[in-house]
């Protein structure tokens, strides 16, 4: 536990906004009864909830920047700069995981094969970008960033509507048949989501990793932005335009690549870029330009902790589905149950008590962040 160097306070706000947002959503009271704007798009499209992830790969973008310079300005050289990337991507790679198998078969009944474990998912695709984007920020300057992000762009989008997938054809962008779901199913077969659009593919999978490449460089290229020289004005008015011209782009774009978070699709890229920039000048202006930071201080509060809550939350989720109770009628049922079927449906419908037990999860987590945030412990990974 280390405490924090300056930063820059509204990046840690919606750092922390989108990982209560992951919490939210991941949190359901039961998964039967959901509003729609709280779970993924089926496929095609995007929901509320489709903004989450994108935004967090676009925050470490942006932090990567602020962290570099900071570890330049020590005087570190790129030797040690490699060193601590591999370090710290294997770390979050390991505690993805770790969350993945957790508790391994070793306690209340869990059933649990190695065979059969996951291998993809939200700390291994955060890994995997912060180590390749680090590795081009390092040795690249805006302008080769920028044409990184077009090459991804560009590439992605000719190689899922021109790779020719065994037994299927070219451009076929539906779960089954797609090239995302070709090379899962070969590569990580027996690996990937149980709970997936189709048996094989992985949200979090190998090719689709290539557009969240190009996301964590639009942070980049964003960083950058508000550590240069302009004016606060400035920084906040273009970052406003940018974002509402990706808008426009993304959802043009959308007519020949449909924007889906599952393939991670070069439209999602664009269009969600230009909702994290919208939102992160919000928060920038809102917060370190006119100082309105009261209102965020949870935010700031879960942001300072952000993979440490992610994780606890995994735990804590996982072992309140695996712990057995007995209910009134003398069948066992897992302790989530027993509490939302016993406290939280007798106050309200199904999907309003499913909403105000995600939302007592995110309290409660929040209680253990700030606590850690009072003694001024900031887990870094």
């Amino acid at each position: 536990m280390t405490q924090p160097s300056s930063r820059l306070l509204s990046l840690d706000a919606f750092r922390g906004a989108t990982i209560a947002g992951m919490i939210l959503v991941n949190n359901p009271g039961t998964w039967s009864a959901i509003y729609p704007q709280l779970k993924h798009a089926a496929w095609d499209g995007w929901t509320f909830t489709d903004w989450i992830f994108p935004f967090f790969l676009f925050i470490v973008g942006v932090a990567m920047v602020y962290s570099f310079a900071k570890r330049k300005e020590s005087g570190a050289g790129k030797k040690v700069l490699y060193m601590q990337v591999v370090k710290r991507s294997l770390k979050i790679f390991a505690l993805g995981l770790f969350l993945n198998g957790f508790p391994f078969g070793l306690l209340f009944g869990h059933d649990f094969a190695f065979a059969t474990m996951r291998i993809p998912g939200v700390l291994q695709r955060i890994a995997v970008c912060f180590l390749i984007v680090s590795i081009i920020y390092l040795n690249t300057n805006w302008r080769s960033q920028l044409a990184w992000i077009v090459g991804l762009l560009v590439g992605y989008w000719v190689l899922l509507v021109s790779y020719p997938v065994p037994g299927y054809g070219a451009g076929v962008l539906q779960p089954m048949g797609s090239l995302c779901w070709y090379i899962d199913s070969n590569l990580l077969a027996g690996h990937t989501w149980a709970g997936a659009p189709a048996p094989g593919f992985d949200p979090e999978g190998i090719v689709s990793t290539l557009g969240a490449i190009a996301t964590t460089l639009c942070g980049v290229l964003t960083g950058q932005w508000l550590r240069s020289q302009r004016s606060n004005e400035v920084k906040t008015t273009w970052m406003f335009v940018a974002g509402n011209i990706l808008l426009l782009l993304g959802a043009i774009f959308d007519m020949w690549m449909p924007i889906n978070k599952n393939m991670w699709t070069s439209s999602y890229v664009v269009f969600m870029a230009g909702w994290a920039l919208v939102c992160l000048a919000m928060f920038y202006w809102l917060i370190d330009v006119k100082g309105f930071k009261k209102w965020a201080h949870p935010f700031v509060v879960y942001g300072m902790n952000a993979i440490a809550v992610f994780v606890l939350s995994g735990v804590v989720a996982r072992m309140m589905g695996l712990i057995k109770l007995n209910n009134a009628d003398g069948t066992a049922i897992s302790l989530k149950n027993f509490i939302f079927d016993n406290f939280y449906l007798t106050i309200a419908t199904a999907v309003n008590a499913s909403l105000l037990f995600a939302i007592t999860f995110i309290a409660v987590m929040y209680l253990v962040v700030w606590g850690m945030w009072r003694k001024k412990w900031f887990w870094k990974v």
